[in-house]
């Protein structure tokens, strides 16, 4: 992304009021000529999916039911362009920072086990160079509350190592977090001892007699996107009326593996998907253009070709000797290497038993949606019955996009699709099996291509398909949808967006020079005051001129670019061409930058990389300074997440 260092303002942390003329600009949004204004500090209610892509919910374009999306749509706006991180922890410490994942401590999601282990950066963990939105909202007189994952850091205050770490300690008055990435299951079989979740800091066991989901000392049914809606409106409701705006974030798991859903959910599906992949793919394609979502002349990206056997490393890969292709040595330099290829089969390829399965993967997903919408709706309805809906700004996202690691990790999943597809096997599927761990049901590249719909790749890469997510925003007493906005948003302009909302004026005073003597490097280079702490500065740009039709074309005009486990893109600044570096042997064998004419091919199809060299070599010097300003670090051996 672009990192901008801040101007020098007066000193002190300013709040500020949002001015009359833009309280009157929001309240002209609303549609509604009777309207009193809102608030200066509306609510905020921001929800995020988890591993959710581009085209599943029906307001996008997919045939899974989501009336509640579609209705905060019909009351809103949809961000046709709207970008996230590649993997689940890079956003989200984007999302809390404003800034760039490298700076605040997730350059790779966790602590890399490479040679970058321990460089600033890289601790796995939101470091303490990081601002959180929900301390500057707090600090603003905002109520802050956050129910579902969190995945920034695991420390509780008292423990052993890096303590702190959780979402008490970032802002939020009041949480329920999953610390990690992903729990086991999604009904809160938890192994005796475990630490996968905290309340206000405080280690707890969701389900278990005595804590959260449970009572009367048996276990009530969890189900984990049903009971964060319900923890997030208890919390609404603790200090409901006391005159303050609150920030509620709702951090769903679904629908990240293993694939699980209740009843009536987990059967809704049945038969939706027996016609597969490319059936339902081009089914959404066309919705997405009836619905506006894209242009009707739009090229979408056809798909990955079909790999039947996995291709082969190059010799010296996985030994010392590798010399890893990367975005930064080509073969031209000697480095040659890289790793296997993935088993990608098509649908006619597959036998019977593993359509079978499959299909049912899918079908598994599709409840998840389904209910992710149903419990959203939940949440909106609250607020209507305690009167602050129209007194809330809500926005909608994922986190990235669809998750595509292939089953048995690129292997040919023949064995492991038709013993699913298989009696008792089959009929279990997706169901709560009340073990500490559930069978690891995914659904595979093929189903997250569907779900990228119309874009190229998936979660882990830099593709459109990958950092692409679908977004929806909804202005406090706001009644028409509004038209698609289809500038390039981010997001990190989330956080400046909320704070805008709220009338904070991010921290910007600078930090003083610290020199280190042995470099010469000022280690306060743009960094800004807070607490007593120096911080890396919000760099997100508030959306709130363009959602309140006082700003139209492009949102970043600077170059604006991301890394991660060694992929990366760059956008130009006046957002017509993107560079794209993808390890082989998915990416270009001789390792280079593919360039897309991103303005008029967002679907990433044409590599016009042979014909521009000129802007390749713009972009990709563009693209080292953003790494050199953000404290990135290319890998000697690019490679996937997991």
């Amino acid at each position: 992304m672009s990192f901008q260092f801040p101007a020098p303002a007066r000193p002190g942390f300013r709040k500020t009021l949002i001015a009359a003329a833009t309280v009157a600009l929001l309240a002209a949004c609303s549609n509604d000529d009777n309207a009193a204004p809102p608030p200066a500090q509306p609510n905020i209610l921001y929800i995020m999916a988890d591993d959710l892509g581009y085209s599943d919910i029906h307001a996008m374009g997919g045939e899974i039911d989501t009336p509640n999306l579609d209705a905060l749509v019909a009351s809103g706006r949809i961000l046709s362009n709207h970008h996230a991180g590649t993997v689940c922890a890079i956003t989200r410490s984007m999302l809390i920072s404003g800034t760039d994942h490298h700076l605040v401590g997730e350059g790779t999601m966790g602590a890399p086990t490479d040679e970058r282990k321990g460089l600033p950066g890289y601790e796995g963990y939101l470091n303490d160079r990081s601002l959180s939105v929900a301390q500057l909202l707090k600090d603003a007189g905002y109520h802050t509350y956050m129910a579902g994952k969190w995945h920034l850091g695991s420390g509780i205050v008292g423990s052993t190592g890096n303590a702190g770490q959780t979402p008490d300690q970032w802002g939020f008055e009041h949480s329920y977090a999953l610390l990690g990435g992903a729990a086991s299951n999604h009904f809160a079989h938890e192994a005796a001892g475990s630490k996968n979740y905290t309340e206000d800091g405080v280690y707890v066991q969701p389900g278990q007699p005595g804590q959260p989901g449970g009572a009367g000392g048996t276990p009530a049914v969890f189900y984990s996107t049903d009971f964060y809606t319900q923890k997030l409106i208890s919390y609404i409701d603790l200090n409901h009326g006391d005159g303050k705006p609150f920030f509620a974030y709702a951090a769903y798991t679904s629908p990240h593996w293993p694939l699980a859903v209740p009843d009536p959910y987990l059967h809704n599906y049945v038969g939706k998907y027996d016609q597969g992949y490319e059936v339902i793919r081009a089914a959404r394609l066309a919705r997405q253009k009836q619905l506006g979502i894209i242009p009707a002349d739009f090229n979408p990206f056809a798909g990955l070709p079909e790999t039947l056997t996995r291709s082969a490393a190059t010799p010296d890969a996985g030994t010392a000797n590798a010399k890893y292709i990367s975005a930064l040595h080509s073969p031209a330099d000697g480095y040659i290497d890289y790793n296997r290829g993935y088993v990608d089969k098509k649908w006619e390829s597959l036998s019977p038993l593993e359509q079978r399965a499959q299909a049912r993967y899918m079908e598994i997903y599709a409840g998840m949606v389904e209910n992710l919408d149903h419990d959203i709706g939940l949440l909106i309805q609250h607020l209507k019955d305690i009167g602050e809906y129209n007194n809330t700004f809500i926005m909608f996202q994922s986190d990235n996009g669809a998750e595509g690691w292939p089953i048995d990790s690129g292997a040919d999943p023949t064995a492991t699709d038709e013993a699913n597809a298989q009696s008792p096997v089959y009929e279990t599927l997706g169901a709560d099996n009340g073990q500490t761990s559930a069978k690891k049901i995914q659904y595979g590249f093929r189903w997250a291509e569907v779900s990228a719909t119309p874009f190229s790749l998936t979660k882990g890469y830099s593709g459109e398909g990958g950092v692409s997510v679908p977004a929806i925003v909804h202005l406090p007493r706001q009644v028409l949808q509004q038209p698609t906005i289809g500038a390039f948003t981010h997001v990190t302009d989330n956080t400046a967006t909320f704070l805008a909302l709220a009338g904070v004026t991010p921290p910007n005073v600078p930090a003083p020079p610290l020199v280190n003597p042995a470099t010469g490097v000022d280690q306060n280079k743009g960094k800004v005051v807070y607490d007593n702490r120096y911080v890396y500065p919000v760099t997100g740009v508030s959306l709130l001129p363009v959602l309140e039709g006082q700003a139209s074309g492009q949102v970043h005009t600077a170059p604006f670019g991301d890394e991660s486990y060694g992929r990366a893109y760059l956008r130009s600044p006046d957002g017509k061409w993107k560079a794209r570096w993808t390890e082989p042997p998915l990416g270009p064998l001789d390792g280079h930058w593919e360039l897309f004419a991103i303005d008029t091919d967002r679907g990433e199809t044409d590599d016009v990389s042979a014909q521009n060299s000129d802007v390749v070599t713009t972009l990709v010097n563009q693209w080292e300074t953003y790494m050199t300003n953000v404290g990135g670090v290319e890998p000697l051996q690019p490679k996937g997440y997991y």
